[in-house]
């Protein structure tokens, strides 16, 4: 028997308009589900899925190795997922800094930025990435001030005195710092320039060796964190004025520089997260509440504070503000200090 068909009815005005908003409607969801792969990651709820790698510009068991181990331990029991630390130290943390600004913008390589982060593109001229451009903020960590401190037979009590022995005296007194162009070298020339006072840079391989220096009077000034000072000022060896932040530290028995003798100076080192530009906003905002939980922990809190350091965490807005606050203000104390490196 050979099988026969029938022809099917044409659609009624009724049927043919039900047809027409179904087939709009699927071409609606088919839009909306064609959405770049970056915006469909943002919009997961699961970030992170996978383990997050931290570059570190840095040696491992310095000061940022203080930071960022509890820190990632905190991480892991929030998220579920390992926040895994990869040091890549040299250049000046360009090395890092470059590898991490020329990564995908998935939320999986995260970079750990300081005070270099923001005086590098002053210093160097041949930079192969631009921290403006492709770098994002995240959040910021810790904060740690610097201190001021003289040589004991140095006749200067506070910030006030300093400078106007340094006035008299010019050319005299030597300062030492851990290496040119870091934080500790650009603060004392801002320092300088403030003050109006002329000093000799005597640089050095890393802190413990000019805090020494100031001990055995090398040289006279140094700008330091409190805790690398702390027990020689205990013992009379060295003496510290004031500390360079916008506010008095808990824990440190001193004035501000600003309000003892310069008004306005600040200088410290600061750490904060950043991701490649291009990141999704979801994904950022994600860490930087991550990350602003962890920071709320009394007991890591409790262990910076030990260490001289001010936590940080205030999302975003924070990291974000001083990242374009810094990045302002060093290109004219470098220039002063004809610093630039070709």
């Amino acid at each position: 028997m050979i099988p026969t068909f029938k022809t099917p009815r044409r659609p009624t005005g009724v049927m043919r308009n039900s047809l027409v908003r179904a087939a709009l409607a699927f071409a609606a969801l088919a839009g909306s589900s064609a959405l770049p792969l970056a915006d469909v990651q943002a919009q997961s709820p699961t970030y992170p899925a996978k383990p997050v790698r931290i570059i570190n510009p840095y040696s491992p068991g310095g000061s940022t190795d203080a930071v960022l181990r509890p820190l990632t331990e905190r991480l892991l029991a929030i998220t579920g997922q390992p926040f895994v630390l990869e040091y890549k130290p040299g250049a000046g943390t360009n090395i890092g800094s470059e590898l991490a600004a020329r990564a995908a913008p998935d939320g999986y390589t995260v970079l750990l930025g300081t005070s270099s982060l923001t005086i590098s593109p002053s210093l160097y001229a041949n930079l192969r990435y631009d921290a403006a451009r492709d770098l994002q903020p995240v959040v910021l960590l810790v904060n740690t001030p610097f201190t001021l401190a003289v040589h004991p037979d140095l006749p200067v009590r506070d910030v006030a005195q300093l400078i106007a022995y340094a006035r008299n005296h010019p050319t005299k007194l030597n300062y030492g710092s851990s290496g040119t162009g870091g934080a500790i070298h650009l603060g004392m020339e801002l320092f300088k320039s403030m003050s109006g006072t002329q000093m000799v840079h005597v640089p050095f391989k890393g802190s413990g060796q000019s805090v020494t220096s100031l001990v055995s009077g090398t040289i006279q000034v140094l700008l330091s964190p409190s805790t690398n000072l702390a027990v020689h000022a205990g013992s009379g060896r060295l003496r510290m004025l004031a500390v360079a932040a916008s506010a008095r530290v808990p824990g440190l028995d001193l004035p501000t520089v600003s309000e003892s003798g310069l008004p306005g100076f600040e200088s410290g080192v600061w750490m904060g997260l950043f991701v490649p530009t291009g990141t999704p906003a979801a994904i950022i905002q994600k860490l930087a509440a991550d990350v602003d939980k962890a920071l709320s922990d009394p007991t890591l809190r409790a262990s910076y504070a030990r260490q001289g350091m001010v936590p940080g965490g205030g999302g975003t807005e924070v990291m974000t503000r001083l990242f374009a606050d810094e990045l302002k203000r060093w290109p004219a104390v470098v220039k002063a200090a004809d610093l630039r490196i070709d």
